[in-house]
């Protein structure tokens, strides 16, 4: 594909990005906040180490004694691992003669990884196991990760069951509990669940909600689009006399932004500046940015960012990733290049995001020997290549009319665990179809079906 018109021929040749190593040559420009003592100096005399006195040789008794010790030890060590491992496997087969008398670390570590990992039916099953414990105390703080981790996977129902089941056992319902419950609700759109349990929680003592409460149930609200039930959530705020803190502000900037609705995001940003209690953060800086960068409002992304960095708000990796993308979309190259520079001048180190937005866009404009090197230096960097990668690889080879290069780029994934999705096989489909190649878009079908992704007919009617 034909590069950007306009464009000198040496306008795009790789910057040297490299992340800053950690030896000492790379520090020394840095200007330290205190003074190093020089080798001169000594330490007080209160904090001069004590000089090593000589110890008496051991006797035949001590050294037998410290030996058996040394045994006992070792043989305790050893005990305590086997054990971890016979719970591990009493876990994973969910069976066991001695499986009430489980190591707690071992029961509890396996729970936190399944919470942490959104498996939720496995994390119910040995939530159940470590219940059977002879040592299990119930606690509510277990059912409130559990209730918003079922929350996340989208199972308001096995969340309610839960939270019954704490009652149940003993343990104080708290502010906190209801709120995980109510973000339950709310993520699976439950509006009528989650305001008549916000009732509830009014008339609870001890129990009432406060801003935390009113932001998640503001934020599920947004992602729905239901401006209407976040109006009165805040006319409901306002009357309990609770005021929006800065997260509260920033969910509403950010989906007022998503929404071109501008006018409301002016005068939210406008009232937020007005206030004492919730002053502007990154965040804030970041989601008016976004907001402007997406419609290509390049002018006033910048005389955002200016404002809010001449009022002492940084920027964070996310605003340089705003910044790439947005110049990325408008093809400005040139300022695109200035903010790789000024991140590797600042030592601000590179994500997978920001290799995937600067990937993208040269893929764009054409710029395959730039997109190339970008992803080959994302490998050195050892930052793992996901979906999104693959998917803009893909997308410029196929403009490009490189079928060859998106066989390496299948390759490649063929030999890596990257977890595919419909939207990368849509690409290749559509990559293969443009360069009319019929039977490679057949083969993307059995493709698909053995990396287990789903929905394999919508991509067939592609």
């Amino acid at each position: 594909m034909a590069s950007v018109a306009g464009r000198p021929p040496n306008q795009f040749s790789p910057p040297p990005l490299r992340r800053p190593s950690s030896t000492p040559s790379t520090i020394h420009h840095c200007k330290l906040p205190f003074t190093l003592p020089t080798s001169s100096s000594s330490p007080p005399p209160a904090w001069r180490p004590k000089r090593r006195t000589t110890k008496p040789a051991k006797t035949a008794e001590e050294e037998r004694k410290e030996e058996v010790n040394r045994k006992i030890a070792s043989r305790k060590a050893i005990s305590v691992i086997l054990r971890r491992e016979a719970t591990k496997a009493v876990i994973e087969k969910k069976k066991g003669i001695s499986s009430r008398r489980l190591l707690p670390r071992t029961v509890l570590e396996a729970l936190e990884e399944r919470i942490t990992a959104l498996r939720w039916e496995s994390a119910l099953t040995v939530f159940d196991l470590l219940r059977e414990q002879l040592w299990y105390r119930p606690f509510a703080g277990v059912y409130i990760k559990l209730i918003v981790m079922l929350g996340k996977c989208k199972q308001p129902e096995k969340a309610r069951e839960l939270f019954q089941l704490m009652i149940d056992e003993g343990c104080d319902v708290s502010r906190e509990t209801f709120t995980a419950l109510l973000s339950s609700y709310s993520r699976s759109g439950l509006f009528d669940e989650a305001f008549s349990l916000l009732e509830e929680m009014k008339n609870t003592r001890d129990c009432r909600p406060d801003v935390q409460t009113y932001s998640i149930l503001i934020k599920s609200c947004l992602q729905l689009f239901a401006f209407d039930k976040v109006q009165m959530l805040l006319s409901d705020m306002e009357s309990q006399g609770i005021k929006p803190n800065t997260v509260t502000y920033n969910t509403l900037l950010d989906a007022y932004g998503k929404a071109e609705m501008y006018a409301e995001m002016e005068s939210l940003l406008a009232k937020m500046l007005m206030q004492h209690h919730c002053q502007p953060d990154a965040w804030t800086m970041n989601s008016t940015m976004s907001a402007f960068g997406c419609i290509g409002q390049i002018e006033l992304m910048e005389k955002c960012y200016e404002k809010f960095q001449a009022a002492g708000i940084q920027p964070t990796i996310r605003t340089f990733n705003i910044l790439l993308n947005s110049y990325g979309k408008s093809e400005n190259f040139g300022k695109m290049s200035a903010v790789m520079e000024y991140m590797q001048r600042y030592h601000h180190s590179w994500t997978s995001v920001t290799y995937n937005v600067v990937i993208d866009a040269f893929g764009k404009a054409g710029d395959l020997k730039q997109m190339e090197y970008l992803f080959r230096l994302m490998q050195s960097e050892r930052i793992k290549p996901n979906c999104v990668t693959f998917c803009s690889l893909v997308r410029a080879y196929g403009r490009a009319n490189k079928a060859e290069k998106i066989e390496a780029v299948l390759r490649f994934i063929k030999n890596s665990d990257v977890m595919l999705d419909r939207v990368f096989f849509n690409c290749l489909m559509d990559a293969y179809g443009r360069m009319e190649r019929f039977d490679e878009m057949k083969e993307v079908l059995g493709f698909m079906e053995s990396k287990g992704c789903r929905d394999v007919n919508l991509t067939r009617d592609y």
